[in-house]
């Protein structure tokens, strides 16, 4: 399927726009060897032959939005400049998220971490070996951004878990891919703080594990889930995806913080 729709998608591009798309990179979990039908998207760097113009990025949108809206087809849009410089500081560029291309706003997407994966797991489907690019990671970069990330993304998201669940039963049932994202991308993050590497989210699982053992069940039940097995999330788990959070983040914070 991954390659299926990357075939596609350049098909389409090459057809409406011929020799603006000079290279094309897997990222995310295809790269890292744990895509799962139904719960991975497929994550690209793509990088152009000229700044894109208005025809370009209108021309663009209609090719993404005829692309199928399952898995989603994501990825980032690098003119020639930008990908000799590796931006980190979430510049507008042409982005799709969820399959929604989007212009004209600040690219979330553009992180050391992105850079990371694609220098050490980058899969070329068009263009020279990742190794001839030149990505660039700066290691301290990489640690802010990591920590900067668990304390005001994922801990500002978790502290909205109690007054948002106070009148929910315990018991209640929960979207099992929110209980999912909040055991398992934190922990993706620590795992890079102390290692220097990205994994997976199914890796995330056992990582979270072994630093925390209390949540041990819930973080393979979370996997589980991920991987297309009949897994039922309740209140009480979202709470305690939650409580997760508070620890990884802190003890991240502890570990590797000024």
């Amino acid at each position: 399927m991954v390659e299926e729709l990357t075939r596609r998608y350049l098909r389409a591009v090459d057809q409406a726009l011929p020799g603006y798309v000079r290279h094309l990179y897997v990222v995310g979990s295809a790269a890292l060897g744990a895509w799962q039908p139904g719960a991975s998207d497929v994550d690209t760097v793509i990088m152009t032959s000229r700044p894109a113009t208005a025809e370009d990025l209108a021309r663009l949108a209609r090719i993404h939005a005829d692309l199928p809206r399952s898995p989603h087809f994501d990825g980032v849009y690098l003119e020639p400049t930008l990908a000799r410089s590796w931006p980190t500081d979430r510049r507008s560029v042409p982005f799709v998220v969820n399959g929604e291309f989007t212009t004209g706003r600040p690219c979330g997407e553009l992180t050391p971490v992105l850079w990371l994966t694609l220098q050490r797991y980058g899969i070329p489907v068009r263009g020279p070996a990742v190794a001839e690019l030149g990505v660039r990671v700066d290691p301290e970069q990489l640690r802010r951004y990591n920590l900067d990330n668990l304390r005001d993304y994922w801990q500002a998201a978790a502290a909205t878990f109690p007054s948002a669940l106070a009148d929910v039963a315990p018991d209640a049932v929960m979207d099992a891919e929110t209980v999912s994202w909040f055991l398992l991308g934190p922990t993706r993050l620590h795992h890079t703080l102390a290692n220097g590497d990205i994994i997976s989210k199914a890796a995330a699982g056992d990582y979270l594990a072994r630093l925390f053992p209390e949540y041990a069940d819930l973080a393979h039940r979370a996997v589980r889930w991920r991987a297309g097995e009949a897994e039922q999330f309740t209140a009480a788990d979202l709470t305690a995806a939650g409580d997760s959070v508070n620890a990884v983040a802190d003890d991240a914070w502890r570990r590797f913080g000024p």
